[in-house]
């Protein structure tokens, strides 16, 4: 009967009498099922020298059952192509139904329909397709515990294309140079890269042993090379082999046993099809290089999700993905990766430890849902995390000690920075993160429009940060010390709480010259030596307008590595280490990452700093835009929002602006009396102007940068 009512509906479509439109059909699931599941997945892939290494923490997978409904009405009669990924059953109605061959008749009227889904091995999932019926984001999805919300969608669209399919694309990449002795094959591609080995004309009886190095002293070192494989091989016939294993590295060492023997070698790069929208471009070449680098190390690391290397962990860590999600609003714009990867760090209720169990990272993640909001407008997504950030706050908030201050309890791991400094007791950075943090919570409250907690939190966050610069502020030093253990300050000043502090706008001027003077500026005090604490040190450098500074340390450190020859940057550099010094870490002598994502920083603080390019309203909907040189002397490049890329052009005596949607201010310097035929220049200030933006305009200023 179900295949007659599909012949008489396809002839009465032909023949005219339907003619609308099929509404856009999308594979849906419950929210944060999908990248629960992704995530168990990507981050069991970690080996170490051949062991299996998973992660350390609870690994939170996606709900088995799900119930998926939408209330419809058509006006005519509809044929319904269905897909479910599991067991499933369907009422409509209220009555059950059987679908044969994926189809179901639906007549005219009014109609619910309620799917249930049973899967452990992938997100029940759903996808509904018919001439006035779709599956989208208007359903509801429960997991039958009375949390009725709107059920998520991506790009999964086609009936073959269900999330459970999801993979990422890959591409032939072969290699600059092959040594070939006898029964050991030295292979370099030339640069870091991720993918799976290809052996061509494989053949013989015995094994082929293949050491992944991102040094080349990685690749021979044997044994103590942090990854490896080792492929039984058994053919008769010679043939294509490609690894089931992806890798990172630049060189691998091949060593033939037996009688295997092969012809060549190449690799399918693996990786995530991303759009560069943001561009950067100066007079120093060498800085144009940094850029480079910079984004290509961010690149490789942003795939299923943010993660923190390619070669060693390839897990999911908050610190590192918060400083992703900032880069990426600088370079690539990606909303989904982003989103993906705060649901995957989040996992499911209830909440037994902190975000990958350290206390800063459950903090820098409440921190990434408002840059999020900020940079895109996409308040839906807050509305669906929004009870995960509840949940995650009050356990927070349970952990504070009498005082109403966070130190690290049993089973958390105080992180900071790879450093040799004090973590013990109320360790005076953690308290600026966790103000920051419900600072937050406040903001996407009155998102929410939850007044109760708006207010809470806000009091909260006035709170702890008034009692922060009362107890840590040390006006001897005229800086913030580092802690109080038992009542006891301990009078150390670092860098940390105090870059934090100046970046978050919780000193006042005088506070704010004192860290730059004593703290920021300070050789005395001790150097940050991590690309990921570097992030926030020249960050808040910039925020007092010491690009000129800010930059020479980029060309250093950055440039260092480049110096060195590294094709992406790496997890930690100290200068005043040589040779293989440079890859040790952990106790072992190549436990570096080679190819970190907080190593990419470059890309944000030129983006945000150099071409001067902020959000000030939730997706662009206002901005700035405050060009500094600090040295250069001319530089150009876009900056990525929803409604299309920012460019500029600036030099000494000229600044080009193209905008988009939304209102700009333009913010600058000049020595001389700037002018500007296409807006109004007022003074801001002794040698400061602004100038308003409309949309979609281009702006030509004269201007005399100041020196």
């Amino acid at each position: 009967m179900n295949r007659l009512f599909t012949f008489l509906f396809i002839l009465t479509a032909l023949c005219g009498i339907v003619r609308a439109e099929s509404p856009k059909a999308s594979w849906i699931w419950y929210p944060g099922d999908f990248e629960r599941w992704l995530s168990s997945k990507i981050q069991v892939e970690r080996t170490e020298r051949g062991v299996f290494y998973p992660p350390f923490w609870r690994m939170d997978r996606h709900t088995p059952l799900v119930a998926f409904s939408k209330t419809v009405e058509t006006e005519t009669d509809d044929m319904l192509d269905i897909r479910v990924e599991g067991r499933f059953s369907l009422r409509v109605d209220n009555k059950f139904v059987h679908v044969l061959d994926n189809q179901l008749f639906l007549p005219k009227g009014t109609h619910t329909l309620r799917f249930l889904v049973y899967n452990t091995d992938s997100p029940p999932a759903v996808r509904v397709s018919g001439r006035k019926v779709a599956s989208d984001k208007t359903w509801v999805a429960s997991r039958q515990d009375h949390d009725d919300v709107a059920a998520d969608a991506w790009t999964f669209d086609r009936p073959e294309n269900p999330p459970s399919a999801y993979a990422l694309a890959t591409e032939p990449q072969y290699p600059v140079r092959v040594d070939a002795p006898a029964q050991s094959v030295a292979v370099d591609f030339g640069k870091e890269t991720f993918g799976y080995l290809r052996l061509h004309g494989l053949k013989g009886n015995g094994r082929v042993t293949a050491r992944y190095g991102e040094s080349e002293e990685e690749a021979n070192a044997g044994e103590e090379a942090e990854t490896w494989d080792v492929f039984e091989v058994s053919r008769p016939v010679a043939g294509d082999f490609t690894s089931d294993r992806s890798r990172a590295f630049r060189y691998i060492r091949l060593t033939c046993e037996g009688t295997a023997q092969f012809d060549s070698v190449s690799m399918l790069y693996e990786y995530l099809p991303l759009e560069y929208r943001g561009a950067f471009r100066c007079s120093d070449d060498e800085v144009n290089r940094i850029w480079d680098v910079a984004a290509y190390t961010l690149h490789l690391s942003s795939r299923e999700f943010f993660l923190d290397g390619i070669k060693r962990d390839r897990w999911i860590w908050s610190g590192d993905a918060y400083q992703s999600y900032l880069m990426n609003y600088y370079l690539f714009f990606d909303s989904p990766l982003v989103k993906r990867t705060v649901w995957a760090l989040r996992g499911s209720d209830p909440v037994a430890t902190h975000v990958n169990t350290i206390l800063d990272y459950s903090f820098y993640w409440f921190m990434g849902v408002y840059d999020y909001y900020l940079y895109t407008g996409d308040r839906e997504f807050v509305r669906q995390i929004y009870p995960g950030m509840l949940s995650l706050m009050d356990f927070c908030l349970g952990r504070r000690n009498a005082d109403g201050m966070v130190e690290g309890l049993p089973g958390d791991w105080v992180f900071i920075d790879w450093a040799p400094i004090e973590k013990t007791g109320e360790v005076s950075i953690e308290q600026l993160l966790f103000c920051r943090s419900l600072e937050t919570m406040a903001l996407c409250a009155g998102l929410m429009d939850d007044a109760g907690n708006e207010a809470k939190y806000r009091q909260l966050a006035a709170e702890l940060k008034e009692k922060c610069l009362s107890v840590f502020w040390d006006e001897e030093q005229k800086a913030l010390v580092h802690s109080r253990r038992n009542g006891q300050l301990d009078k150390t000043v670092t860098k940390y709480a105090n870059m934090f502090a100046l970046t978050f706008d919780y000193l006042d001027s005088r506070q704010r010259e004192d860290v730059k003077q004593h703290v920021l500026l300070n050789d005395r005090i001790q150097k940050i030596t991590t690309p990921y604490m570097r992030f926030y040190e020249l960050e808040a450098l910039c925020r007092i307008g010491q690009q000129k500074h800010v930059l020479g340390e980029i060309r250093d450190y950055w440039g260092g590595m480049i110096r060195l020859g590294a094709t992406s940057f790496w997890e930690a550099y100290n200068p005043d280490e040589s040779g293989a010094q440079h890859y040790a870490m952990y106790g072992r002598p190549f436990g570096k990452s080679l190819c970190h994502a907080w190593g990419a920083s470059p890309v944000y603080l030129f983006g945000k700093y150099y071409l001067g390019v902020t959000p000030t309203a939730p997706g662009y909907g206002t901005y700035t835009v405050e060009p500094e040189l600090g040295g250069l002397k001319w530089m150009q490049g876009a900056v990525p929002t929803p409604a299309g890329n920012i460019r500029l052009r600036v030099t000494e005596k000229k600044i080009t602006v193209e905008t988009v949607a939304g209102k700009g201010l333009l913010r600058f310097r000049s020595v001389r009396k700037p002018v500007c035929k296409q807006g109004e220049i007022r003074s801001a200030a002794p040698g400061r102007y602004e100038m308003a933006m409309d949309a979609n305009r281009t702006y030509e200023v004269t201007y005399s940068a100041a020196p």
